[in-house]
C-alpha cells in the first residue's frame, strides 16, 4: 500500500522504514529540512539498533523515500500517519499543537477520499478534535476516516517490537478504514485487536501506566529490602514466575524516565482529571519514583559524606540502554544532583555523550569506560548498558582512590563484589 508518515522522530521513523520492510510504498515528512537531506543520504538523526541498516536498504530499494511537504506526503498516499510529538505542559497535560496544525496541513491537502491515523500518544477524544479540524479546513470536502493507531514501541527495541509486535490496535469510528488497516499489518503476523477510537486512545496511556507502576512497585519492594536484609531480585524472581504478574519491569533501580513513562503517567492523570476522577494510584508512582531517586542520593552522600570536590565516575548518561535518548534521563538528572553538591564528573556512555552535553555541561566525557574512574573516588553505574557488566573491575578498583561502586541498575553481583575488596551499594540488595 502507498502510505505516509509524518514526523520522523523515533516513532515516524521506525514505523515508516518497517512498513517499507515488508513492502509497502513509505514516504516519511518531516518539517527539519537537515534531517530530511541527512534521512535522504541514508543517515539517520537518531540511535536505534537495526534501524540505519534498514533505512539504507529501503532507500536503496526506492520504497522508503522522504520530503519536507506535507501536500506532497497526503497527495502521494492512501493512509496518512501522524507521528508528531505530543510534549507535556507545566500543568501535565499534553501539548496537542503539533497534532493541530497536522491536521491542518493535511485536509489543505487533501482532494480524495484519505485515512489519516493517529499514531502519536493522545489523549482519549483526540480523534474526535482531528476529526472536526479536518472537516473544518478541508476545502475539497470529501470523505475521509480518522482511526487511533497507538504504538507500543520501546526505544533501543523498537525494530523487534514493531517488526514482530505483541498486538495491533485500531480504534475506528465506522468499518471502512478496518480492511485497508488489517492490510497494512498482515505482514507483521500480530493479534488485530479492532475497536472504538476512544478505547484506542485510553489503551496506550493505560498501558504505559501500569508499565511504569511496576517499575515503582519493585522499587517500593526494594525500599522494605534493604530494611530486612531481603535481596530484591530474588523476591522479583518468586513473584515474577507468577504468570499472572510476569518478571518485565520487575527490575529495581533509580527510578524510570525518558520520553514516554513521566509524560504519559502526568498526561493520564490529567486526563482522569479532566473526566472527574483523581487518579491518586498514579499520583503514588510519580511519588515512589522520584523517592527512588532521592534514596540513592543519599546513599551515595551517606557514604562519601560531603560531595564537594570529590571526583565521581558515571557510567551511563542515555535513560535506558541501546538508545541514545537523553530525554528524562535519570542518570542526567543523577549527575545533575551531584554537581549541585559539588562533586565533579568524569562520564561515559556507548551512544549518547553528544546529545547529553547539552543537559550535563562541566563533566568530563570519557571514550572508554574503562578510564572513567581514574583519578576518582567512587564510580556509579546509573544506565543498565550490557557493556558495562565488562568493566575492568580489578583496573577501575586500582583508579580509583577508595574501591566504592554505587550500582543503581544492579549488574553486578554484590557478594562477588564484596570478595573482589569493593564497597558496593546497590539497590534493594
Amino acid at each position: 500500500m502507498k502510505l505516509t508518515l509524518i514526523g520522523t522522530g523515533y516513532v515516524g521513523l521506525v514505523t515508516g522504514t518497517c512498513f517499507a520492510e515488508v513492502g509497502h510504498q513509505v514516504v516519511c515528512v518531516d518539517n527539519d529540512a537537515a534531517k530530511v537531506k541527512l534521512l535522504q543520504s541514508g543517515g539517520i538523526p537518531i540511535y536505534e539498533p537495526g534501524l540505519e541498516e534498514l533505512v539504507k536498504k529501503n532507500v536503496a530499494a526506492g520504497r522508503l523515500t522522504f520530503t519536507n511537504s506535507t501536500a506532497e506526503g497526503v497527495q502521494k498516499s492512501d493512509v496518512i500517519f501522524i507521528a508528531v510529538p505530543t510534549p507535556p505542559q507545566p500543568d501535565g497535560s499534553v501539548d496537542l499543537s503539533f497534532i493541530e496544525k497536522v491536521a491542518r496541513d493535511i485536509a489543505a491537502a487533501m482532494t480524495t477520499y484519505k485515512i489519516v491515523v493517529d499514531k502519536s500518544t493522545v489523549p482519549v477524544r483526540t480523534g474526535e478534535k482531528v476529526t472536526e479540524t479536518i472537516k473544518r479546513y478541508c476545502p475539497a470536502k470529501v470523505d475521509f476516516d480518522v482511526v487511533s493507531n497507538p504504538e507500543f514501541l520501546r526505544e533501543g527495541f523498537a525494530v523487534g517490537d514493531l517488526m514482530k509486535p505483541d498486538r495491533v490496535v485500531i480504534g475506528v469510528r465506522s468499518q471502512r478504514p478496518v480492511a485497508a488497516m488489517k492490510e497494512i499489518y498482515t505482514p507483521f503476523n500480530a493479534p488485530i485487536i479492532v475497536t472504538d477510537i476512544n478505547s484506542a486512545e485510553l489503551i496506550k496511556h493505560a498501558a504505559n501506566s501500569f508499565l511504569a507502576l511496576k517499575i515503582s512497585y519493585i522499587n517500593a519492594i526494594a525500599a522494605i529490602c534493604e530494611a530486612t536484609g531481603a535481596n530484591v531480585q530474588e523476591v522479583a524472581q518468586g513473584i515474577g514466575l507468577d504468570e499472572r504478574i510476569g518478571r518485565r519491569f520487575l527490575n529495581a533501580g533509580i527510578g524510570f524516565g525518558g520520553s514516554c513513562f513521566p509524560k504519559d503517567l502526568s498526561a493520564f492523570i490529567k486526563i482522569a482529571e479532566q473526566m472527574g476522577y483523581d487518579f491518586r494510584l498514579l499520583k503514588e508512582v510519580q511519588r515512589i519514583n522520584a523517592d527512588q531517586m532521592n534514596r540513592f542520593v543519599k546513599k551515595i552522600t551517606d557514604t562519601l559524606w560531603v560531595l564537594k570536590d570529590k571526583k565521581i565516575g558515571v557510567l551511563g548518561l542515555a535513560f535506558k540502554q541501546n538508545t541514545d535518548d537523553v530525554r528524562s534521563s535519570p542518570a542526567i538528572d543523577l549527575c545533575q544532583r551531584l554537581q549541585k553538591e559539588g562533586a565533579k564528573l568524569r562520564v561515559h556512555d556507548p551512544k549518547a555523550m553528544d546529545k547529553a552535553k547539552a543537559a550535563l555541561a562541566d563533566a568530563t566525557y570519557v571514550d572508554d569506560m574503562n578510564a572513567v574512574a581514574e583519578g576518582c573516588d567512587a564510580i556509579v553505574i546509573a544506565t543498565e548498558w550490557d557493556e558495562f557488566k565488562k568493566l575492568d573491575l580489578e583496573r577501575a578498583r586500582k583508579s580509583l582512590s577508595h574501591p566504592i561502586m554505587f550500582d543503581g541498575r544492579n549488574l553486578f553481583d554484590r557478594v562477588e563484589m564484596e570478595r573482589l575488596g569493593w564497597i558496593y551499594k546497590s539497590v534493594g540488595r
